[in-house]
C-alpha cells in the first residue's frame, strides 16, 4: 500500500480531494437544479400559451370552432418547429379541428390516460417526438366551451431542444467557474496549509540544528499545540546532558580509583628482583592500558550521542602539530587546513587523543615528513550515518616505510606491534579505532603517496561552520 510519509503533502492530497469530491457533487447538484427549474418555467410557459389558445377559440355559427391564437412567437407559424397548437373536438361535437401553420397536414397521437393521466387542474403534461424527429413537450387540457357542453381538447408542444441547448449552455459556464473557483480555491488551500503547517517545519529546522551541533535546544516562539512539544524536547535534552555530566563524573572517580592501585603496583615491581620484576611490570602496564582504553570507550559511550560536544579542528591541530615539533625537532611536519572553521560534532578530549595517537606513531615511523590535511569529506561515503549531513576528512600521511596491506590488519589489533624495536604498546592504532568506531566514523590504512602510512579518518562534523 502507498504511503505518503510528509504530513503536509498528506494533508494537500486529503484535502484536494475533499475539495474535488464537494465540487463535483456541487456541480451536479447545481446542474439537477437548474434542469428541474429549466422543466418547470418550459411547462409554465406551455400552460400558458395553452390558455392563450383556450381564450382565443369559441364554438361559432354552424357549430364550428372559431378563432385565431397570436401566441406572438413565430415559430408557430413555420412548419416543422416543433412548437404547434391544436384545438380538437369531443364526443359528439363534430366540427373540423382547429391546428397552427407549423403543425401542418401532420397530427399529433394522444396517448392514454393510463400513460398520462391528468392532475388535479384537468392538466397534463407528456412528450412525444414528431415526425420531423423534433422531442416535444406537450400541454393539454379539455374545455367545455358552450352551455350546450360541447367541449374540445385543447393542446400546445415545445420543442424541448430550447430546454437542453440552455441547460447545456448553463452547465457549460457552471462547469468553467467551477474549474476556475476549484484551481484557485486549490491555491488558497494549499498556501493555507503549507502556511499553517509552517510551525512543524520550524521545529524540524530547529531539531536538525540541534542535530548537527548548531544549536543546545529548541528556541523560537510555537503555536499552543507545538509548544508543549517542543518544551518536552528541551527538557528531554536538558535531561541527557545531565545523565552525560553524571557518567563523565562517574568514569573520571573510576579511573582515579584505579590509577592509584595501578601506579604503586609499578612502584612495588622496581623493589621485586629479576626475573619477576618484569613480569609484573607488563602485566601492570598491560593493565592499565586496558583499564585507561575501557574507560575512555565508557566514556565515549555515554557522550556519543550527546548533541552538545563540538570541537573546534583547527586550534586542536595547530597545538597538537606545534607540540610533536618541539618533540621531533629532528622532523618536518606540515599542517594544511582546506576550508575555515571546520567543526566536529565530538569531545576536545577524544578528538586529541585520536589525533595525537596518529602523530606519534607518523613521528615514530617517519624519515622526515608528516603532513596533516583536514578538509570537509566527499559526499556519498559508505557506511556513515545518513542522518548527518556533513563530515570531516583528516589526513595523517609520512614519508616512512609504510605497512604492506597483510600488515594493516595486524597493526589495528590491541597491543599488536609491527617494529619490535620501536619504543609503544601497540594500543596507539586500536585506541584510534575504537574512538572512531564510537563516533560512527571510519579508519582507513593505506599506503600514501610520500611512500609511508597515510591514516584516513572520517569523523562527524557540525555544517554550520564550514565554509
Amino acid at each position: 500500500m502507498f504511503k505518503v510519509k510528509s504530513l503536509t503533502l498528506r494533508v494537500l492530497l486529503f484535502a484536494t480531494l475533499w475539495y474535488v469530491i464537494a465540487l463535483v457533487t456541487m456541480a451536479l447538484v447545481i446542474s439537477a437544479l437548474y434542469r428541474a427549474g429549466a422543466e418547470r418555467s418550459f411547462n409554465d410557459l406551455l400552460r400558458a400559451q395553452l390558455y392563450n389558445v383556450v381564450n382565443s377559440v369559441s364554438v361559432g355559427d354552424g357549430e364550428s370552432l372559431n378563432g385565431s391564437p397570436a401566441l406572438g412567437d413565430l415559430r408557430f407559424s413555420q412548419p416543422g418547429t416543433g412548437w404547434y397548437w391544436l384545438v380538437e373536438p369531443l364526443g359528439s361535437f363534430n366540427a373540423a379541428p382547429l391546428a397552427s401553420t407549423s403543425l401542418g397536414m401532420t397530427n399529433l397521437p394522444v396517448p392514454s390516460f393510463e400513460e398520462s393521466p391528468f392532475d388535479q387542474n384537468y392538466e397534463r403534461f407528456y412528450g412525444m417526438t414528431d415526425s420531423f424527429g423534433n422531442r416535444l413537450r406537450i400541454a393539454e387540457t379539455e374545455v367545455i366551451l358552450d352551455e350546450s357542453g360541447r367541449a374540445a381538447r385543447f393542446r400546445v408542444s415545445g420543442n424541448l431542444k430550447v430546454v437542453e441547448d440552455e441547460i447545456t449552455a448553463f452547465s457549460r459556464r457552471l462547469y468553467a467557474v467551477l474549474v476556475a473557483f476549484g484551481f484557485g480555491g486549490l491555491l488558497v488551500n494549499a498556501v493555507t496549509i503549507v502556511f499553517g503547517l509552517k510551525p512543524l517545519d520550524r521545529a524540524r529546522r530547529a531539531l536538525e540544528r540541534i542535530r548537527g551541533g548548531e544549536a543546545e535546544k529548541i528556541e523560537g516562539e510555537f503555536p499552543r499545540e507545538i509548544e508543549p512539544l517542543a518544551n518536552e524536547i528541551n527538557a528531554l535534552i536538558e535531561s541527557n546532558h545531565r545523565i552525560i555530566e553524571r557518567a563523565r563524573m562517574q568514569v573520571g572517580n573510576l579511573a582515579h580509583s584505579l590509577k592509584t592501585p595501578i601506579a604503586v603496583l609499578l612502584n612495588e615491581a622496581r623493589a621485586v628482583h629479576a626475573p619477576h620484576d618484569e613480569v609484573i611490570k607488563a602485566q601492570a602496564t598491560a593493565m592499565q592500558g586496558q583499564v585507561s582504553s575501557y574507560l575512555n570507550r565508557a566514556r565515549i559511550a555515554a557522550q556519543r550521542d550527546s548533541i552538545l560536544s563540538r570541537t573546534e579542528v583547527e586550534p586542536v591541530l595547530e597545538r597538537l602539530v606545534r607540540v610533536m615539533r618541539k618533540l621531533n625537532p629532528e622532523k618536518q611536519f606540515e599542517l594544511h587546513m582546506e576550508g575555515t572553521g571546520l567543526t566536529l560534532a565530538m569531545e576536545s578530549q577524544d578528538f586529541e587523543e585520536t589525533l595525537g595517537n596518529l602523530l606519534e606513531n607518523a613521528a615514530r615511523y617517519a624519515d622526515s615528513l608528516v603532513a596533516v590535511t583536514a578538509r570537509v569529506a566527499p559526499g556519498g561515503e559508505v557506511g556513515l550515518d545518513p542522518g548527518r549531513k556533513t563530515w570531516l576528512e583528516i589526513i595523517v600521511e609520512d614519508d616512512g616505510p609504510g605497512l604492506a596491506p597483510d600488515q594493516i590488519g595486524e597493526a589495528l589489533k590491541r597491543g599488536r606491534r609491527l617494529d619490535e624495536s620501536k619504543p609503544g604498546t601497540g594500543l596507539g592504532l586500536s585506541i584510534v579505532k575504537e574512538i572512531t568506531s564510537e563516533y560512527q566514523g571510519k579508519l582507513g590504512l593505506s599506503r600514501g603517496v610520500k611512500g609511508g602510512l597515510l591514516a584516513r579518518l572520517v569523523l562527524p562534523a557540525i555544517s554550520r561552520d564550514i565554509v
